[in-house]
């Protein structure tokens, strides 16, 4: 149990005995990562539930919603969002872009794009037909990208951290496995609120946005880090909300 035991007290604020760390069990943790986004949308869901019946309105309960993901977290992605906009938007090389993204303040590039993130985050799942069913799906398509940005051939930027540990990890034969399970259970929830297109293209979308996202990361920092894992849950995230909110 030490990989569910690692994916879940590395993506989750959820107390659980600390497990056993090395590459093999680093492995397994993000092989189940989407797992992991069960709890975080699920929390949110129960959260948009409760606002409906509290007769909120969709605005608010979407931000509550939004909110609740973040604590569920400890804010870690969106730190991580933040980090790697400040080191990417300094244009500086790849050492003094891994050096900003280290110090504890956040800068001018970091506080706009998380805030702009959480605007569209909210305002999508405000919109979004079955808030609830859709803010589960957008948290384990999230953290599908994970075993992509630590498939066998993305290299750590740093000799030391969460990248060196799992990057490298999981075949492609793995993620594409995962991927799979991932598009079934989406497209599950979606034909059972009658939204099973938006669902499909909300994985496929957020997937590829988050791999454009790791090729820019990793050609600028020559790899990847705990920040960069971090920027890809909620740009994946962010990219599945705007998907289901569609109401073609």
């Amino acid at each position: 149990m030490n990989g569910p035991r690692l994916a879940v007290s590395l993506l989750t604020a959820v107390p659980v005995r600390a497990p056993r760390v090395d590459r093999e069990t680093g492995r397994q943790a993000m092989i189940l990562a989407p797992a992991v986004g069960l709890v975080v949308g699920g929390a949110a869901a129960l959260v948009l539930v409760l606002a409906d019946l509290l007769g909120l309105a969709p605005l608010l309960g979407a931000a509550l919603g939004v909110a609740v993901m973040a604590v569920v977290t400890r804010a870690l992605h969106l730190d991580g969002l933040a980090d790697l906009a400040d080191g990417l938007g300094s244009g500086r090389p790849a050492e003094d872009a891994l050096a900003i993204m280290k110090r504890s303040d956040i800068g001018p590039f970091g506080v706009v794009t998380v805030l702009l993130t959480l605007m569209v985050q909210v305002a999508a799942l405000a919109s979004a037909p079955d808030a609830p069913v859709a803010v589960l799906i957008a948290a384990v398509i999230g953290r599908l990208a994970l075993p992509w940005a630590c498939r066998t051939g993305v290299p750590p930027a740093r000799p030391n951290g969460l990248g060196a540990l799992v990057s490298g990890t999981v075949t492609t034969r793995a993620a594409l496995a995962v991927t799979g399970a991932v598009l079934l259970a989406a497209l599950g929830a979606g034909l059972a609120v009658g939204r099973a297109p938006y669902a499909v293209v909300a994985v496929l979308g957020g997937l590829a946005t988050a791999l454009l996202l790791l090729r820019h990361a990793t050609r600028r920092l020559g790899g990847v880090t705990g920040d960069v894992f971090g920027a890809l849950v909620e740009t994946a995230t962010t990219a599945a909300l705007i998907v289901l909110a569609a109401r073609l």
